[in-house]
């Protein structure tokens, strides 16, 4: 084979062609022979093609019993689903040197993932950012399992992060330490996410009997001494937090949040839900519209379940229920709310049976 012609173009000839690939194709000729991948792999064309376009996937979490259970052995990798191709792909994580990788959360082009050191004989988790395109790592400064077991972790489009708990949040934005603050929260934050240089997010202030669901902001840049959260309310929103069970927040599309829950029958305590509703407010004007309900045949599948969770981002969201054994998909990408089934959902049936995920943008990019 090495006598074939294209073993002697020069590099930058190779590099020429290939980048007028997408990113798709560029994948799958990186593993065609040694040459391809040397070349498709070399920091110069990853420069080259950096601003490409990149590939939209739902990315999953790995299931709770991985996480909680680290002598288990396992492959470990990321499972991501392809919806313009419809298929589900896998990103293998066995560059990194740590053990029980748990990826949590990702910024354009980047994973972040828990991982516990392989150097100490007690487990204590450090945040580790990574491309499993080009299979580049960096370790964040260490922190103690605690944050893992009960914070959230939230990136930006800047690689901004912040681990987010109830009473306390840490803060990293590329400086050797993490800031920490405390939070005036109150009461547990739900679902929190990071939109524009500001985290939102949902608490429970009612009662023990009786939900009451608010939402909360707060600013990054004023966030460096103290947190100071403000609760977000306008006479016009009406019972906007009232009609929805278990609502949580996605981020959206552009300075848009989704939030997502059952719509209730009726105001009593124990309504039961006729469907599942997306709403979503424009952070510009404040104004809330809505931007899908569940088609009835495919909620009879979420009704009988117990709970489920809501996962994706920008006009992608998935939707997975204990007993489901498949996800449901609200794709808006084609500027019109569409509603599909995701079947073979890998790990579907480990742990609690529910899957969770996030969005992720693949791209061949160096780690900042």
């Amino acid at each position: 084979m090495e006598s074939s012609p294209i073993y002697r173009l020069p590099q930058d000839t190779l590099h020429q062609i290939f980048s007028s690939l997408p990113l798709r194709q560029i994948m799958i000729c990186r593993s065609v022979c040694k040459l391809f991948h040397q070349v498709l792999t070399s920091s110069c064309f990853i420069d080259l093609i950096s601003s490409q376009s990149p590939l939209s996937l739902i990315a999953l979490r790995p299931p709770h019993h991985h996480h909680h259970h680290r002598h288990l052995s396992y492959l470990p990798s990321l499972h991501v689903f392809d919806p313009d191709q419809n298929q589900w792909l896998r990103f293998t994580l066995d560059f990194l040197p740590f053990r029980s990788p748990h990826p949590v959360a990702s910024s354009p082009g980047l994973i972040y993932l828990w991982a516990d050191s392989p150097h100490l004989s007690e487990p204590n988790k450090s945040l580790v950012v990574c491309n499993p395109l080009t299979r580049q790592f960096r370790v964040l400064p260490q922190l103690g399992s605690a944050w893992s077991r009960h914070g959230s972790v939230l990136v930006d489009s800047a690689n901004r992060v912040m681990v987010l708990t109830e009473l306390a949040a840490l803060y990293f934005s590329g400086s050797n330490q993490w800031l920490k603050f405390s939070s005036n929260l109150q009461a547990k934050p739900r679902s929190p996410i990071l939109v524009s240089e500001s985290v939102y997010a949902l608490c429970d202030v009612g009662s023990h009997w009786r939900s009451q669901w608010k939402l909360f902001a707060c600013r990054i840049t004023s966030a460096r001494n103290c947190q100071t959260w403000t609760c977000l309310e306008r006479p016009d929103w009406g019972d906007v937090f009232d009609i929805l069970k278990r609502p949580r927040l996605v981020r959206g599309s552009g300075k848009r949040i989704l939030m997502i829950g059952g719509l209730k029958s009726s105001f009593s305590l124990n309504a039961s839900c006729s469907t599942i509703l997306i709403l979503r407010l424009d952070l510009e004007t404040l104004e809330w519209d809505e931007a899908g309900r569940m088609p009835g045949e495919m909620f009879e599948c979420f009704k009988e379940s117990s709970k489920f969770k809501v996962f994706g981002g920008g006009d992608r969201v998935c939707f997975s229920g204990k007993r489901v054994g498949k996800l449901a998909m609200w794709d808006r990408c084609e500027g019109k709310g569409e509603w599909r089934w995701i079947n073979m959902v890998p790990g579907s049936g480990v742990g609690d049976g529910l899957c969770r995920g996030f969005v992720f943008e693949a791209r061949l990019t160096a780690l900042p």
